[in-house]
């Protein structure tokens, strides 16, 4: 009886990316197949192609609302409205429930049960506040679109390039969480990611990319560091945290740097 021979790369890329693209946004890919032990975290590897896209999807809508001669405030408000809508705010509900568990959990197993409630509390309402709050007017102030469309182009890419850095090198935080359902990335999807956010934050910025990069990176480390501190590893809150974190972090280093 013959085996099933592997997968060659070309297609076990494609299905990687495609999986990069369900867990990330709400388009309605069909997944091939049943899923390897290590789909989750090889795909992310990808994670950083499908920010870009995210991006661009945003910056087109800013586009479209520049056409339409809106003010820049209610454009950045509408390109990131689209970007929310597309990643089903994947990203502001992590970011909502990291602020709630940190903040009103007095030890780990109290804060990872904050995380795990469904509910919102202030804490988590006041990160989604200012995490749109400070992404809209660093949109705003960089106005143009010619401007915009790069920086959420990079920012997407960027802020999703660390998520497989912090599965790489923490721990999860809970042994039945999705971070931990994931897996850990192989060094090479790590490298992967990093060169994918790299080369996107390149083309698109050009010589303000390493800016960019930089300010990228401190953000992801600080998540990282307050996640070891709060609950002694990651999960997938954590995840979009670090998304949220750092991409308020690259669009405001470029409202400074430009605007």
């Amino acid at each position: 009886m013959l085996e099933d021979s592997p997968a060659p790369p070309r297609s076990r890329w494609t299905a990687d990316l495609a999986l990069a693209v369900v867990f990330l946004t709400r388009l309605p890919l069909r997944l091939s197949g049943p899923l390897a032990e290590d789909a989750h975290a090889r795909a992310m590897g990808w994670f950083p192609l499908v920010g870009a896209g995210v991006g661009l999807f945003g910056g087109a809508v800013h586009g479209l609302a520049a056409l339409a001669h809106l003010p820049p405030l209610p454009a950045a408000l509408l390109a990131l409205g689209a970007m929310v809508w597309l990643t089903g705010a994947l990203h502001e509900d992590g970011a909502a429930d990291v602020a709630d568990g940190f903040g009103g959990g007095r030890d780990k197993a109290r804060k990872l049960e904050i995380m795990r409630d469904s509910r919102v509390g202030s804490y988590g309402v006041l990160a989604i506040v200012f995490s749109v709050a400070v992404r809209a007017s660093a949109l705003a102030a960089l106005a143009e679109p010619r401007i915009v469309i790069p920086a959420l182009l990079a920012s997407g890419a960027l802020s999703r390039g660390g998520m497989a850095v912090i599965a790489r090198f923490m721990d999860p935080a809970r042994a039945d969480g999705l971070a931990a359902r994931q897996g850990r990335p192989s060094p090479g999807t790590v490298a992967l990611s990093l060169a994918l956010a790299l080369a996107v934050a390149v083309a698109a910025l050009h010589g303000l990319a390493a800016a960019a990069v930089l300010s990228a990176a401190l953000a992801v480390l600080a998540v990282a560091w307050q996640a070891r501190r709060q609950i002694g590893g990651h999960t997938g809150d954590v995840f979009g945290a670090a998304q949220q974190v750092a991409e308020a972090a690259v669009l405001l280093t470029l409202a400074a740097t430009v605007a």
